[in-house]
C-alpha cells in the first residue's frame, strides 16, 4: 500500500517572497491563496535587505498565503534560517485559519526601525523616493 502524499501547508509571506519580489522564485510550483493581513498583534521591522515580523506589537502586516508541498516547506526553512534564524510558527490569520509565518525573535531586533505601514512593499517604495 502507498502512503498518501503529506497534505500541503499554508504559509504566509511578507517580504522577499512576495510576488515579483527577489526570492519568490523559491514559490514556483506553490498555490496562492491569496492575499492576507495578520491581526494587530504584529511587528515589522526593516532588517537591512529583508523584513523581520515578530509578534507582541500592534499593527498588521500584509502579505500572502501560499500552499506548499512538503519539498518547498523544506526549502523555505533552509532559505529563512529556520529554527536558527526566523522561526516558523502557526499563527491565525481571517479567512486562513493557522498557517505557518516566519518570526524573528524580538531581542535581535532592537536598533532596528519599525515599518509602521505592516508593508514591506511600501516600505520598498518610500525608500525608492527622493
Amino acid at each position: 500500500m502507498r502512503s498518501s502524499p503529506a497534505a500541503p501547508t499554508r504559509v504566509f509571506v511578507y517580504g522577499t517572497l512576495l510576488a515579483g519580489l527577489p526570492n519568490h522564485h523559491h514559490l514556483r510550483g506553490a498555490r496562492l491563496l491569496g492575499p492576507a493581513r495578520t491581526h494587530a498583534s504584529f511587528a515589522l521591522y526593516d532588517y537591512g535587505p529583508f523584513p523581520a515580523l515578530a509578534s507582541g506589537g500592534r499593527h498588521a502586516v500584509e502579505g500572502e498565503v501560499y500552499e506548499v508541498d512538503a519539498l518547498t516547506l523544506a526549502a523555505l526553512d533552509r532559505l529563512e534560517g529556520h529554527p536558527r534564524f526566523y522561526q516558523r510558527t502557526p499563527i491565525a490569520l481571517d479567512g486562513f485559519g493557522l498557517v505557518e509565518a516566519y518570526l524573528f525573535p524580538k531581542a535581535r531586533l532592537v536598533g532596528c526601525p519599525r515599518i509602521a505601514s505592516g508593508c514591506w512593499r511600501t516600505h520598498l517604495l518610500k525608500e525608492k523616493k527622493p
